[in-house]
C-alpha cells in the first residue's frame, strides 16, 4: 500500500533538516510548496488603523509555512518518517511545529516505483 504524509512546518527555517531527516529515514522524494494558513490569511485583511503602532506585526503576518508532501510504500516508512520529523521540529502537541498527517493511497499514477532509501542516477531512467 502506498502512503501519502504532508507536513505544514511552521519553522521554515528548519526545511534542510527536514528533509535530511526524511532522505535518512528512506523518503526519496518529497514536493515542497510555500503556503499560507488560514489564520493567517484572514490576518493579512484586517484592516488596521494608522494611528496605531504595528510595524512590528507584518513579518508575522506575512510569513508563511512550507508544505511537504511525500509518497511512501509501507506503513513502517510513514512511521520512520513521523520519528525523524519530531527529531527536528519536536512534538506537535507544541505550538508553533506545524501539523503532520498521512493516509493511504489507494491509487498512484506518474510515480515511478517506489524505493526504500536514497537513490542514485543510476536508480532513475535518465542515469
Amino acid at each position: 500500500m502506498t502512503y501519502m504524509i504532508m507536513l505544514v512546518l511552521e519553522d521554515m527555517s528548519k526545511l534542510d533538516d527536514v528533509l535530511d531527516a526524511l532522505y535518512a529515514a528512506g523518503v526519496s522524494g518529497a514536493t515542497i510548496i510555500e503556503s499560507t494558513g488560514l489564520h493567517r490569511s484572514r490576518a493579512k485583511r484586517v484592516h488596521i488603523p494608522l494611528r496605531f503602532d504595528f510595524e512590528q506585526l507584518g513579518p508575522m503576518l506575512e510569513r508563511s509555512n512550507y508544505t511537504l508532501f511525500a509518497l511512501v510504500q509501507d506503513e513502517g516508512l510513514v512511521e520512520r518518517c513521523i520519528e525523524a520529523i519530531e527529531a527536528v521540529v519536536g512534538d506537535f502537541s507544541a505550538p508553533n511545529t506545524g501539523v503532520l498527517a498521512a493516509w493511504s493511497v489507494p491509487v498512484v499514477r506518474g510515480v515511478p516505483k517506489l524505493q526504500t532509501g536514497p537513490t542514485t542516477c543510476a536508480d532513475t531512467e535518465e542515469g
